[in-house]
């Protein structure tokens, strides 16, 4: 059962001058960065606040490493902006499972490592009316 709103995922050209603006504009400090090789981003995690299930809501802002990744390729096309929504769930695997005897897409046969240790897949937004959509199972240790 999804849980909260995880994230929202922003794509941007910069992520200094990105982190820069959260920070000044709204007092949003960075939680946790990291570089994701196999997604080709390098991120920074806003926390926006902590959640009745022991979760947090972020700001996921993702500047990409290279020019091929799904990030790069997105900014190329469509410029910086909202990138995709995630939501939380305790059981990544078995919400996709059961999201997919809907007749939606999972875009990964099995979840991937994704930020801070969680595990992560995607829905197509062809079947979510226009927004890639990220299931999230937070790694307990954050």
């Amino acid at each position: 059962m999804l849980t909260r709103i995880d994230h929202i995922g922003i794509a941007c050209f910069d992520l200094d001058k990105t982190v820069e603006f959260y920070r000044a504009t709204y007092g949003f400090e960075v939680f946790h960065t990291e570089v994701n090789e196999e997604q080709g981003v390098r991120e920074a995690m806003l926390k926006i606040n902590e959640t009745s299930d022991g979760g947090a809501s972020y700001l996921q802002l993702l500047e990409p490493t290279r020019e091929d990744s799904a990030v790069g390729k997105w900014l190329a096309k469509n410029g910086e902006g909202v990138h995709h929504i995630a939501f939380g769930t305790a059981d990544v695997d078995g919400d996709a499972e059961a999201i997919r005897g809907k007749g939606v897409r999972v875009l990964y046969d099995e979840p991937r490592t994704g930020s801070m240790g969680s595990r992560i897949t995607f829905l197509h937004p062809k079947d979510c009316h226009g927004v890639l959509t990220e299931l999230v199972t937070s790694n307990p240790e954050h």
